[in-house]
């Protein structure tokens, strides 16, 4: 009998510290993604940043063929 107590006690052990480890992960996560949710990516660059995109004259689109080409020959 005394065995199936302390059975019972570590079984009870393992739950509540694995219960506590899930929650305190599940509220980390929570904690992480808050906290990049505020974060502004796009801001507007600060001091002497150069533009880098060079924006060309627009191309026609290559027909299906070509592009079935460039598929096997990029091996995608």
């Amino acid at each position: 009998m005394k065995t199936f107590i302390q059975l019972i006690y570590q079984t009870l052990k393992v739950f509540v510290l694995f219960t506590g480890f899930t929650l305190l992960f599940y509220y980390g996560m929570i904690w992480v993604h808050q906290e990049y949710q505020q974060y502004q990516r796009y801001d507007e660059p600060q001091g002497s940043a150069v533009k880098v995109a060079n924006i060309g004259p627009v191309q026609e689109q290559p027909s299906w063929i070509e592009r079935l080409f460039l598929f096997y020959h990029s091996g995608e």
